[in-house]
């Protein structure tokens, strides 16, 4: 039986007046931000060790046959960071020697032939292979802060979950990626590390919260990454810096050791961990060990016939306050559409999900808790407290950003999760996810856009606060997907899209994103 969507009302006038507003406000933002920027921006140096090009897998099976030591490669990663960081600022903090330690640990395992390379693979798939995370993600001994100035003395006393299960397949972890203050905004920035650059061009940004991440491994600094996502944290800053993103199904991957943790159930199914790579080929391995056991639930080493998938996808959500796809992407996911049209005879459908109109009220009524944002960065928070570090931000003088700050006052009255109209949100939700599911099926992928830009300016997001909703609401839906680097901008900048698929159908996405990378080029070196 078809699920049809429920009626949520008109939206109100003064919505739709507030979106054109913004969108006059934006336009006038924007050339004010080309003349402030101008047309020139620094790059990172370029690479000049191949062995920072490869995926992640050609690295470690390089490593299990001798052909380079993971000693070699933990130290080309840490050269690489050295030279890139003074222009991006990615890199917050690093355990480059206990690395090398383990480095020649992993090395010294090879040499004595204990194991052969095939039960190395089987055993210990990623042995001596570096890799790097965000800093809200827990790595024993590093600190923890979520880039929140009252925790910059936080050290973490144990291995997120995540973490443990690649350490036992034998990677690496070298250090910390810049995030956002609590990773609740889509530009990096906070007061602890400071701001973090767009490797393309560093007057752009890197997209949030794992925008440190998605930067580093963009500029090959590490193997791979691993990044968190609860309104598009992964994704963003995988489209922003053109590499590949994957975002698990909910509750197939453990959020233990993160913090900030959901505060309610459904925003903890909304929060989710995953892999951020420069090659599509290494999110299949890394997924199959951050997610233990659930792997088999995912049925990842299920075979994927592209010819046999159907494809539906849509250029626009149509929401207020959020901005219309840039024409260089709708060119992208027509090209797309094209190419499977052509090799596979696939004939994509599009769609117009009117529902998908109502995608901020739904993220944001879903998400929200009886904790206010307040109480995480403000030490006992009050009004007053938000309104004089308000004022002390703008003189310069506060440990919080301004965007936290507002964030905070915005989000600082208590609900009643309870009520009515908390109630329809979620119905509205769980309305949406029907209509998804039924589209998908076992066998059916959504290409839609991770963003409606290219990276903006630096602050430029401050006048685009709700283009994070094409990202957002997937989350709130609770859908794999995977972000697809499809080639650079008119202005040099990365572009894309996202790959979305049923619950538990991740392997769908991965296939679809390995298959337009041989396409289309995947990522391509800043």
């Amino acid at each position: 039986m078809s699920v049809t969507e429920i009626k949520s009302g008109p939206i109100p006038f003064k919505i739709r007046l507030l979106s054109t507003l913004r969108s006059i406000l934006d336009f006038i933002g924007t050339i004010f931000f080309k003349l402030y920027y101008g047309t020139d921006g620094k790059r990172v140096p370029p690479i000049t060790d191949d062995i920072l090009r490869q995926p992640a897998v050609e690295v470690a099976r390089k490593i299990r046959n001798k052909q380079i030591t993971s000693v070699e490669v933990v130290e080309t990663c840490i050269r690489r960071i050295k030279d890139i960081n003074p222009v991006v600022n990615c890199f917050v903090e690093n355990r480059f020697e206990l690395a090398l330690q383990e480095a020649n640990k992993a090395d010294e395992i090879i040499r004595t032939g204990s194991k052969t390379a095939e039960q190395l693979l089987q055993e210990k798939p990623f042995l001596g292979v570096p890799f790097t995370t965000k800093d809200c993600i827990a790595v024993k001994g590093l600190h923890q802060t979520a880039g929140v100035v009252s925790r910059k003395d936080f050290i973490a006393e144990e291995d997120a979950k995540v973490i443990s299960l690649l350490r036992e397949s034998g990677a690496i972890i070298i250090g910390l990626t810049n995030v956002p203050e609590l990773c609740m905004w889509w530009e990096t920035y906070n007061n602890i590390h400071g701001r973090t650059s767009n490797p393309y061009n560093n007057t752009r940004i890197v997209g949030g919260s794992s925008g440190g991440e998605g930067c580093i491994q963009a500029a090959a600094g590490s193997c791979f990454g691993i990044g968190s996502d609860i309104g598009g944290s992964i994704r963003m800053p995988s489209y922003f810096n053109g590499i590949f993103g994957h975002k698990p199904s909910r509750k197939t991957v453990s959020n233990h050791g993160q913090y900030p943790r959901g505060a309610t159930e459904l925003q903890d199914d909304f929060l989710c961990i995953g892999p951020m790579t420069k090659h599509a080929i290494d999110l299949k391995p890394i997924l199959k060990i951050i997610s233990g056991e659930n792997f088999k639930t995912l049925k990842l080493d299920e075979p994927v016939d592209i010819g046999k998938i159907k494809i539906f996808y849509q250029f626009n959500n149509n929401a207020p306050m959020v901005g219309k796809v840039d024409p260089e992407i709708i060119t992208a996911m027509e090209k797309v559409i094209e190419y499977f049209e052509l090799k596979y005879k696939i004939m994509g459908t599009e769609k117009k999900i009117k529902l998908l109109e109502r995608s901020s009220p739904i993220w944001f009524g879903t998400m929200k808790s009886p904790i206010p944002f307040g109480s995480y960065i403000i030490p006992d928070y009050s009004y007053c407290k938000i309104y004089r570090e308000i004022v002390k931000s703008l003189l310069g003088l506060s440990g919080n950003t301004l965007i936290g700050l507002f964030t905070a006052l915005l989000d600082s009255k208590s609900v009643d999760l309870n009520s009515e109209k908390y109630k329809n949100f979620r119905r509205l939700r769980d309305n949406l996810e029907e209509i998804f599911k039924e589209m998908l099926g076992d066998n059916g992928i959504f290409i839609y856009p991770a963003h409606p830009t290219p990276a903006p300016y630096h602050n430029q997001p401050m006048l685009r606060p709700m283009n994070f909703m094409y990202t957002a609401i997937i989350n709130s839906l609770g859908f794999p997907a995977t972000t697809v680097p499809l080639g650079l901008s008119s202005d040099g900048l990365p572009i894309g899209i996202q790959v979305i698929a049923n619950h538990n159908n991740d392997r769908l996405c991965l296939a679809v994103a390995e298959e337009l990378e041989k396409a289309f080029g995947g990522w391509i070196e800043p």
